[in-house]
């Protein structure tokens, strides 16, 4: 069999996915064995392919390909999120592209819309990560819309409505003007930004007094329905029980006294706006104050702004400081950093509004989900850290506005059948709403005509804490077979920026419906960023396409790239010259296959004693390699087993093991060794394929012929097995010795294939197991050990042990001693630099530690040279 020079990756690629999925090895189905499951974080729907996607969906591949090579009946669950906001929003300008305005069509005309714009655009990602090597069970894909999941959110609601958990109120909610919904408050971001401090004078009624106001906020006078000062501020006891006029609208409204007014901050008189602040709605409240909504749903001006009307409130905001200033209303601006609140989805500036919404009561609820991270280490957080940002979350957390104002999710299953705030009922089905009413209105005669449903819909959010259980059919049938056999999952890989938003929610969910965990362990990536830490971005044009790298470096080079740098929790500093080293990585195994394909082999010839050294020191180093590995994954270090598995391959088989069992030029190598290098090759193999699958499973294929049952996705994962530890530290002083020698035919031009004599001098009393590999790797014609120093040698030493290297007559004597000497005298003179600045105590006293200890040891190297140097200079005179 002919194999190419080069590792083509483009066809390699595309020939083996399309095997693995024709021989359905990525399916899983309840049987005998243990299951092992992941559940894939849902991208949205019409989202693509990212950094951020490749590094997470690698990470489970990797975790998922393991756990078949081990032997579990591994199910990893693909599927998308239907992302109410962002699908919305690209729907909406697509209509507004065509001339279609949202607002003229019928909720069903536009979920038409949004219909075809998901069945057009959707899923592109899930067919991105298939280029990527992902073994997901594509028979199990699913969509958040699909009509058993959106079954199973609403009967969650219901469920939960029954209990008491979900209510209706009319709060002050985040309001996102761009999105025209609202918010919960987790997705708010808030973000600090230099605004203005603008002092505004309000005349008091009947009189020539005015008082000043400081607000950051000018275009909201409108809805001022009060001025607040704290009835111990002394400066304002002669306006207690008076009123005052706002300018502009001209408004009456009274002054009234309240301990929540900081003295301190701007005038100690506060403009009460209760429709549009927090702070500002329970002072309206407690002091019984009129609420005034000046804002559209835009954030543009209603009529209460009078001639603003129509105006964006930030346009409004520069006009109306003109028009203030104008009529004297305004004294004075002050710049002024301002903690302001923005929505993550559309960035847009949130406005507080007062609103109808559908809350989640979450006190109670997140109790278990408490418990489970925090005390009983039921659920655990790699790394740890996150556990102090999950319990500030959980600890301070607030009842879940749950309701949104869009039409593409799940519609809220509340059906009014009158005008007042608690004429509906909740049902799954609208038949099922309307013998509720009817026993609910004692009106037998209602019809589904009298019904109308709440036009908003559930969060996203909302749909997806169900994912763990909804993907099985656990909450339409919690008994079904497959509910039972994969559920809890094993592992969840995600992002910490949704730790709250999606992994905390899951967990109070998986407790509520089921009383069990939805997972065990939770992997949270880092961001990944640029090399000069920036967050990769569209805008910032630092975001590499990932199909563009897969082109480039081969899905294999990228994973590995991306995973050599993927240390858990931390940021990815991502360079792509990472993927070139996956690919040089690729290529070094690919070559390493060729050489030994490429060796005759003989049965006639026995074993050399240095290739069954070698062997049983390559098996050992495998098996020590493989603890650690295991140990790196119950840690979930994917990145440090990674290293492991490359250091392995790259320097202990192909550096070391290779050179060990390499037959001489044009000589055949030993059927057994030849056998035993196939056996090593195919262990490297089953470690690396989880990391790098399509190279794996293409080398593994032309080593022999496979049947299907013997590809190697579902091979076995290597078997720990006892092995000679003292193999491996023997080795290491070996290494050393090979290293030495080879120094010094390189310094004194000794060519490989010229033969030479190794002395040693055994201080250390070292094994001489490999000493049959010294002298392959020397190419030695003699090693013998001797008691005393030898005279007119080359030598170095390894810890306290002296080898020595007689001159033959390629050496000019006179030349190497003038070079020596002038090298000792270069050292003598650099060590007395370093001792000098070690003997300065006032360096001594100021430098920082690494730098000292720094110093300290280039002393040491520099004593150690000067002896070797002296040693080989006694030896030549």
């Amino acid at each position: 069999m002919t194999i190419p020079s080069q590792f083509d990756a483009k066809t390699i690629e595309d020939k083996w996915y399309d095997y693995w999925m024709k021989n359905n090895y990525f399916h899983s189905t309840p049987d005998h064995r243990t299951p092992y499951t992941i559940v894939i974080p849902p991208p949205n729907v019409t989202g693509v392919l990212h950094m951020g996607h490749m590094l997470n969906n690698t990470i489970q591949d990797v975790l998922i390909r393991r756990a078949r090579l081990k032997g579990f009946n591994a199910c990893w669950v693909p599927g998308t999120d239907h992302a109410s906001i962002a699908t919305e929003a690209k729907v909406v300008a697509k209509l507004k592209a065509e001339g279609i305005n949202k607002n003229d069509l019928t909720r069903e005309e536009f979920l038409a819309h949004a219909w075809e714009w998901t069945d057009k655009y959707g899923g592109v990602i899930l067919d991105q990560l298939k280029k990527l090597g992902a073994s997901c069970d594509w028979e199990r894909t699913k969509f958040t819309m699909d009509p058993d999941m959106s079954a199973s959110v609403i009967r969650s609601f219901v469920d939960l409505h029954k209990k008491g958990l979900i209510y209706r109120g009319y709060r002050m909610v985040n309001w996102d003007p761009e999105a025209k919904t609202t918010l919960s408050d987790e997705e708010v971001i808030y973000e600090e930004q230099q605004g203005k401090l603008y002092f505004l004078k309000y005349k008091i009624e009947g009189t020539e007094d005015f008082l000043t106001v400081a607000t950051t906020r000018p275009e909201t006078i409108f809805g001022d329905t009060a001025i607040c000062i704290n009835p111990n501020d002394e400066r304002f006891s002669h306006l207690k029980g008076k009123k005052a006029i706002v300018p502009i609208c001209g408004r009456v409204i009274p002054i009234i006294e309240d301990e929540y007014v900081d003295i301190e901050f701007g005038t100690g008189c506060l403009k009460v706006t209760p429709a549009h602040d927090m702070n500002d709605k329970a002072l309206g409240e407690k002091h019984n104050l009129e609420i005034i909504d000046i804002f559209n749903e835009d954030a543009t001006l209603n009529s209460f702004g009078l001639h603003y009307e129509g105006k964006d409130r930030f346009v409004v905001r520069e006009e109306i400081a003109l028009e203030l200033e104008k009529t004297g209303a305004l004294t004075k601006t002050e710049t002024h950093l301002n903690k302001v609140g923005t929505s993550e989805r559309t960035k847009a500036v949130i406005e507080p509004r007062l609103s109808d919404q559908w809350f989640l009561k979450m006190e109670d609820l997140v109790k278990p989900a408490i418990k489970a991270v925090l005390e009983d280490d039921e659920i655990k957080l790699y790394p740890k850290k996150f556990e102090n940002t999950y319990r500030h979350w959980l600890e301070n957390i607030r009842d879940w506005n749950i309701s949104r104002q869009l039409w593409w999710g799940q519609q809220i299953p509340a059906y009014f059948y009158g005008d007042g705030k608690e004429d509906y009922v909740v049902a799954e089905s609208i038949v099922e709403a309307l013998e509720l009413a009817k026993v609910r209105t004692n009106n037998p005669q209602l019809t589904i005509t009298d019904l109308r449903q709440d036009k908003d819909a559930l969060d996203t959010w909302f749909s997806s804490w169900l994912w763990p259980m909804a993907v099985f059919g656990g909450i339409m049938d919690p008994e079904n077979e497959d509910f039972k056999y994969y559920y809890p999952t094993n592992d969840l890989v995600t992002g910490p920026d949704i730790l709250f938003f999606w992994v905390a929610r899951m967990i109070i969910a998986g407790y509520e419906y089921t009383g069990k965990k939805p997972f065990t362990n939770v992997y949270l990536t880092g961001l990944v960023r640029d090399k000069q830490r920036r967050k990769m971005s569209k805008s910032l044009g630092n975001s590499p396409d990932p199909l563009d790298l897969i082109e480039k470096f081969g899905a294999d080079g990228v994973r590995v790239g991306l995973l050599l740098s993927a240390s858990a929790g931390n940021d990815i500093m991502f360079d792509e010259e990472l993927c070139n080293q996956g690919k040089a990585f690729t290529n070094k195994i690919w070559n390493a296959f060729r050489l030994i394909k490429g060796w005759e082999v003989s049965e006639a010839i026995p074993q050399p004693e240095s290739s069954k050294v070698a062997i049983e020191w390559y098996e050992a180093k495998l098996q020590q390699t493989l603890i650690e590995i295991e140990d790196n994954f119950e840690k979930y270090r994917i990145s440090d087993a990674l290293m492991g598995i490359y250091k392995l391959v790259w320097d202990d088989f192909c550096s070391w093991f290779l050179e060990m069992i390499k037959p001489a030029y044009q000589q055949p190598i030993d059927k057994v060794t030849f056998d035993k290098a196939i056996e090593m090759f195919e262990n490297n193999l089953k470690l690396l394929h989880p990391f790098m699958p399509f190279l794996t499973e293409e080398i593994w294929h032309l080593i022999a012929e496979r049947t299907l049952e013997q590809a190697l996705i579902i091979s076995e994962w290597p078997v720990l097995k006892p092995f000679n530890e003292s193999l491996i530290t023997d080795f290491e002083n070996t290494m050393e010795v090979i290293s030495g020698i080879r120094t010094i035919r390189k310094d004194k031009n000794i060519p490989f294939k010229d033969t030479i004599e190794l002395k040693v001098v055994n201080n250390d009393n070292v094994s001489t197991y490999f000493d049959t590999v010294v002298t392959k790797l020397g190419n030695i014609t003699a090693l013998e050990y001797v008691s005393e120093k030898v005279d007119g040698a080359l030598s170095f030493r390894v810890k306290s042990n002296e080898y020595f290297i007689p001159i033959t007559g390629s050496i000019n004597v006179e030349e190497e001693i003038a070079k020596l000497t002038e090298e000792l005298k270069y050292t003598q003179g650099f060590l007395k630099s370093v001792q000098a600045k070690l003997s300065n105590e006032k360096f001594v006293a100021g430098a920082p530690e690494k730098v000292l200890n720094n110093e300290k040891q280039k002393e040491t190297d520099a004593l150690s040279k000067i002896a070797t140097i002296e040693q080989s200079l006694a030896g030549l005179k």
